[in-house]
């Protein structure tokens, strides 16, 4: 039986919220073995003078804890 396990992050691109998740996935998966789920919690945008200047995805990711052999 697996255990599972959670992490909320937040994403940030100048380009889309796509690229924002992918980014915060990308910079998980880094440390973390065994993702395999991830969740969009929200979005929102940065704006200066009226402009979209940024997009942040905020996101759930979940990962299969590794058990003491």
């Amino acid at each position: 039986m697996a255990v599972m396990n959670t992490i909320d992050l937040e994403g940030v691109s100048d380009r889309s919220w796509g690229e924002a998740a992918r980014e915060a996935l990308r910079e998980a998966a880094k440390t973390i073995r065994g993702i395999n789920r991830l969740d969009v919690l929200g979005t929102s945008t940065d704006v200066e003078d009226g402009q979209i200047v940024g997009y942040r995805t905020e996101v759930r990711l979940y990962f299969t804890v590794e058990q003491q052999r």
